[in-house]
Formats: C-alpha cells, structure tokens, sequence
C-alpha cells in the first residue's frame, strides 16, 4: 500500500477552531473515509464518549476500538468499514511506520502475492489490531522516514525472500524511486547505521554501491 491513504479527522478552515462546537456537530462535519478519535472531539469526555454512541446508532460512525470510531460511506448494506491498514496507521501513527514483510514488497511492486494480514513496522507495538500483524523496531531515526523507505529497510531484512524479481530489478526500482523523489538518500544514510539487523545494514551498502551516481 502507498502512503496516504489514511485520514485522520481533516477539518474544514471553519472547523479547525473546535473550542465553540459539540462533539455532534464535529462528528456530522467528519468527511467520510475518515477516523474520528473521541478524545479529540471537543467538550468534556463523557459528552465525546455519548455523542460518539449515538452517532454509531444513528449509522453515522462504527465503532473500531475503544476510542476510535470510523466515518464510513452509507450503502444499502451498511457502513463501509476501514482497511486493517487504514486502522493500523489512525492507531499507530504515520512516523516511523511503514509496511514489512510482503506488504512492504507490495508497496515496491515487487511481489503479486497477497498477504493475508497486512504486516507493518512500527517504533512501538500495542494491543493487537484485526487483520494487522505488527513488527517492533527499535531504531528512532525511522522517524524521519517515509513509508516507502521504511518498507525498503524491511526488505533489505531479506532481499532474496521478498524480491521475486532479484537484486538487479531491487536496484533498478531504487534508482528510479531516488530519482522521482520517492526516497530521499541522505535520509537513509542516517538512519541505516540504527538498524539493529546487521542484514539492513550491510545490503543497503550493496545497494549504494549498485546504484552509485543515481543520486
């Protein structure tokens, strides 16, 4: 999966300022396709938490986890329900996390297997999410990467395994995601050297030395 597909609750202008509105005229305001965390509604909890119920009742929001609703698409069967992956980046955030495993080698187009749980890296795991298979990583400079060069640090862990194609179409696919802007090089540079799998490291330098003069 590319990365934006994820919408935590975007305001209008008008909405930005929540300090005068209730959590109900929040929650109608809430685009679909977009998550809506009721600690963040504006008002006291219990008028959050209340506004939140009637509004799964009134077929406006479903209910994901404790405190995470989704404002779906109505249909004539239902509320449409969020991708694990959706769910998994409105619980644990964008920064430092990104697809591992056969999810990363999806999103580098370099597998057409489907995993059946989608497989994401992330700085600190939390209660197990449906459909979402999380992996600890300990190294804080991911942070500062995108989701496209965090799953290329998870196939770096075994190229051989999640590349079909080889290490020729892993280094040409890096040479054109460095030059379109994709990935950033200097931003990689700095974060490899935290990587605890010595593999990462080691491969990443294979892959500079394979592509030298791309940048």
């Amino acid at each position: 999966m590319t990365g934006s597909a994820f919408a935590h609750v975007t305001f209008p202008v008008h909405f930005r300022d929540m300090t005068n509105l209730s959590p109900a005229a929040v929650i109608r305001e809430t685009p679909e396709r977009s998550f809506v965390h009721v600690d963040r509604l504006p008002g006291s909890s219990t008028a959050a938490r209340k506004a939140a119920s009637r509004a799964v009742k009134d077929g406006l929001l479903l209910p994901v986890r404790r405190g995470l609703y989704y404002r779906g698409r109505r249909t004539g069967y239902g509320i449409t329900a969020p991708r694990p992956d959706e769910v998994a980046r409105a619980v644990l955030g964008t920064r430092g996390v990104g697809p591992a495993g056969y999810s990363a080698a999806r999103t580098w187009g370099f597998t057409t297997q489907v995993p059946p749980v989608w497989h994401v890296a992330t700085l600190r795991t939390v209660d197990p999410i449906e459909g979402v298979a999380q992996h600890e990583r300990k190294n804080l400079a991911r942070a500062d990467l995108n989701e496209k060069e965090i799953a290329l640090l998870e196939l770096l862990r075994s190229p051989e395994v999640y590349v079909e194609a080889g290490w020729g179409a892993l280094a040409d696919r890096f040479r054109i995601s460095l030059s379109n802007g994709e990935v950033d090089l200097e931003r990689l540079r700095e974060a490899v050297p935290g990587e605890y799998n010595r593999a990462v490291r080691d491969n990443f330098a294979q892959l500079i030395e394979a592509t030298a003069g791309a940048a």
